[in-house]
């Protein structure tokens, strides 16, 4: 990140648009039901917001973990985070009108199967999970990165836990189907 500091805060503004646009699209629709989310969005905030914050404090401080070739490392970053961008933004569109930064769930939607879903049950939180390795392999620092892959899987799984209860209370058999075809957030592992 040190090496790229203009291109890692034109993409970190880039992300931040797409999350404040889905933000607005979902209050302008109505879509805003906190009692269904019991605190999860919080700890995905939480979680990848002290990720990069100690990212960037580690990579100043622990220069004996610091990543060889930075330049390198901050390009391969760069690719990792635009990679979670591109990967979160084809859930979106994947999903259309059901898609929502809210848990929300109505009876009636279908189990969607197509693009991402194919492979995984959250790509959009799996978009998520890049964006923060790209952006821990970007601060140039092997502790960084550890960070930025270990804490918002924490903040990720409490967030899967609490959708995919509410998706199986209300769309039941279907969704359970789905469950046991696909992984959560990576392809053949988890």
């Amino acid at each position: 990140m040190r090496a790229l500091p203009v291109a890692y805060a034109v993409s970190l503004l880039c992300w931040w648009a797409l999350e404040v646009t889905l933000q607005v699209r979902d209050l302008v629709r109505g879509r805003r039901q906190r009692r269904r989310d019991r605190g999860s969005r919080l700890a995905v905030v939480a979680a990848l917001g002290a990720s990069f914050l100690l990212a960037v404090w580690i990579a100043g401080r622990v220069e004996a973990a610091a990543t060889p070739a930075p330049v390198g490392f901050a390009v391969a970053g760069l690719v990792l985070l635009w990679a979670g961008l591109a990967v979160r933004s084809w859930a979106v569109v994947t999903l259309g009108r059901s898609f929502s930064t809210f848990i929300t769930v109505e009876s009636e939607q279908p189990v969607v199967r197509s693009g991402p879903y194919a492979r995984v049950r959250h790509p959009s939180y799996s978009g998520l999970l890049l964006v923060a390795l790209g952006f821990g392999l970007g601060a140039g620092n092997w502790l960084s990165l550890l960070v930025c892959a270990l804490l918002p899987v924490v903040g990720l799984a409490v967030r899967i836990r609490v959708e995919e209860a509410e998706l199986v209370r209300v769309i039941g058999e279907p969704y359970r189907a789905y469950q046991r075809d696909t992984r959560r957030l990576v392809p053949g592992v988890w």
